[in-house]
């Protein structure tokens, strides 16, 4: 079921690192579809969940377990229920009937279905009011206390967030990365690598000018590009 978005801009705040708030941005929802599909975002996120089973369990079936294939007893004339062999799944100790084997769990939908998803997964942050922008994140050294800090002056202390940066912002040392790594219900994703799942998994999405600019260019290179492919 598909829900078309009111096409009305959205208005976000920015804050600053101390949670002060410095200005606001106008985000509009055809940047990023425009359009929420809930039966398709539900597809990926099962996909992505799939793919992640290790799908290692395995069972004892009756031909697989110890025990002797002998009948127990005679059919007739004991007086009791008539058996089988030990092995059957019916007695302690037999195997499994119909029990899981090894398998991979892994598939893939179409790339443009996934991409699609990632992007209503972020305006469905947006309409939801689920989105914090920051003014920038450039941490001078590696160090968790700056990032906790961070998310209480921003009033997300114990609240699970992704937070997402730009490739600009994305240093050698991995600094933002290495910093909020050890804080539970936290992950830091460059926002090239966003996906449905990991957008919609936490309570609150934390973006960068910086990010946030990186996303809309991504779907605008790729408005450009339908025509020309089309032309060619």
């Amino acid at each position: 079921m598909s829900t078309h978005v009111e096409q009305k801009p959205i208005s976000v705040s920015v804050f600053n690192r101390e949670g002060a708030e410095v200005g606001k941005i106008d985000v509009d929802p055809a940047e990023f579809g425009g359009v929420i599909n809930r039966q398709l975002l539900h597809d990926v996120v099962v996909m992505y969940l799939a793919n992640q089973r290790a799908g290692t369990h395995s069972t004892l079936r009756r031909g697989e377990v110890a025990g002797s294939t002998k009948k127990l007893f005679r059919q007739k004339g004991t007086g009791n229920a008539r058996v089988g062999n030990r092995r059957t799944n019916k007695r302690r100790g037999g195997g499994t009937a119909k029990g899981p084997k090894p398998r991979d769990y892994e598939y893939h939908l179409p790339k443009k279905a996934v991409r699609a998803a990632t992007r209503m997964a972020i305006l469905s942050r947006f309409l939801d009011q689920e989105v914090v922008l920051l003014d920038e994140l450039r941490l001078p050294e590696i160090g968790t206390k700056q990032v906790v800090e961070l998310l209480r002056a921003l009033n997300l202390d114990g609240t699970s967030c992704l937070i997402g940066i730009a490739e600009s912002e994305v240093d050698e040392d991995r600094t933002v990365y290495l910093s909020a790594r050890n804080i539970q219900g936290v992950a830091v994703y460059p926002a090239s690598q966003f996906n449905a799942y990991e957008v919609l998994r936490p309570k609150r999405l934390v973006l960068t000018r910086a990010a946030l600019e990186e996303l809309r260019q991504k779907k605008a290179t790729r408005r450009a590009a339908q025509p020309a492919a089309a032309q060619a």
